[in-house]
């Protein structure tokens, strides 16, 4: 085996690039060599597909190579990919954490360990074993405060790749984002599997907006916090108040909807109706004026009519949604959606995830035009590129100091981004 660095591929959500960072520090002091690892997303089929495809090119380019396969989806179908010719080891999602893991690779590993590596996640009752600092741009850094999810909504199969809910605690997120400020980091973004589900299992049962309120109490030198995606009915008061009164907790919320249509909302098992999406975004909006809000939204879930996918479009204006994260519907065998006799075939499943798409891609063309002539407040990810407080991305024409905030004033629009 050549002795070269190992090879980090990553696909999926946020989270899974964070813990592609731990698993690299990880390696490292195991001093491991010759590896591809390849950190797998099962969101969707199409996610796992694109795994497979994945390692495929990745073992022609590295034919000497030992190929590590862990992530969501092969916690979830470790036979897959144990199945693969081009793969020597599947890790699953808790022993990716595990320090013996890599250990047991080591400089000298040659494939002599156990071949499939995947214990029950549901097991897990602990998270932030692998706490790192300093993930994401040199302007903006992510700490994962909470992993896994209780709930069981029947189209997804997340929680069977991350387990139950388990949540970090408050002292060591302030520790670390406290470090984070030190060494210059301006925006820090709080990341989860189910973020609103953060403290049910910590002592005293805090809720987010206590972590929220705590982080800007105690980091008067962060100059931005930001949370990643929520389940807005159970955000909690604490949390609502924040958004009112805290100018550095940055008006931008994603919100995980799925649906606009009451029923297909039932059949996907989420906690909330229509309306309350409708009312959330305008209590937020009433607190926080300007507010932005994104949304991931499933197009094509079995059983979903026109009218019931008319419903999801119509949410995009009721509850002025931005910035959309379309999903085709996928069935996810060992789902309860996938027993779903699926009434809607394929091309309708894109043609209504291509209008949503649309209705998204109008919405942002609304906003940028509204930002015309308002000065913002822009943190640059590199010299030419930075976000404004609502996550919009603004171009400027000469070089600004990365990892600096500036304040700009917008004079235009072009390719989806802000001009200044």
């Amino acid at each position: 085996m050549d002795a070269k660095p190992p090879i980090f591929a990553t696909l999926g959500c946020r989270l899974n690039a964070y813990e592609t960072e731990a698993m690299k520090a990880l390696a490292d002091q195991a001093g491991v060599q010759g590896a591809v690892v390849v950190n797998t997303c099962a969101v969707t089929a199409e996610a796992v597909r694109k795994a497979r495809k994945e390692i495929r090119r990745l073992r022609r380019e590295n034919p000497y190579a030992k190929v590590v396969v862990t992530g969501c989806a092969a916690q979830t179908e470790p036979e897959t990919f144990a199945g693969m010719d081009e793969v020597d080891l599947v890790v699953g999602n808790a022993e990716k954490m595990d320090p013996e893991t890599w250990t047991r690779l080591g400089p000298d590993f040659v494939g002599e360990t156990e071949r499939v590596q995947v214990d029950d996640i549901m097991s897990v009752t602990e998270t932030a074993g692998h706490l790192i600092d300093g993930f994401g741009t040199r302007s903006r850094a992510y700490v994962q405060v909470q992993n896994g999810c209780d709930h069981r909504c029947t189209f997804c199969i997340i929680p069977y790749g991350r387990g139950n809910s388990r949540s970090v605690p408050a002292g060591v997120v302030v520790d670390q984002i406290k470090r984070l400020v030190d060494t210059g980091f301006n925006e820090v973004v709080l990341t989860g599997v189910d973020l609103t589900s953060w403290g049910a299992d910590l002592p005293g049962v805090p809720r987010l907006g206590d972590l929220v309120m705590r982080i800007l109490r105690l980091v008067p030198d962060l100059a931005r916090l930001r949370i990643s995606s929520i389940d807005s009915i159970e955000v909690d008061e604490n949390l609502m108040l924040a958004i009112a009164s805290e100018p550095r907790l940055m008006p931008h919320l994603h919100l995980s909807l799925q649906h606009g249509d009451d029923l297909i909302l039932k059949r996907m098992k989420r906690r909330h109706l229509r309306d309350d999406a409708v009312a959330f975004c305008e209590e937020a909006r009433k607190l926080r004026p300007g507010i932005t809000f994104g949304a991931d939204i499933i197009a094509g879930f079995p059983t979903e009519t026109e009218a019931h996918f008319e419903n999801s479009l119509k949410l995009v204006e009721a509850c002025d949604l931005t910035w959309l994260h379309v999903f085709p519907y996928s069935a996810r065998e060992g789902t309860p959606a996938a027993r779903i006799p699926q009434k809607v075939n394929g091309g309708v499943i894109k043609d209504r995830a291509a209008r949503l798409r649309a209705a998204g891609e109008a919405a942002v063309s609304r906003h940028l035009a509204a930002q015309q002539g308002v000065t913002h407040a822009v943190l640059m990810e590199n010299a030419r590129m930075g976000r404004t407080e609502h996550f919009a991305e603004v171009s400027f024409s000469s070089d600004q100091p990365e990892g600096e905030i500036v304040r700009a004033v917008i004079t235009g629009q072009a390719h989806g981004q802000l001009v200044a």
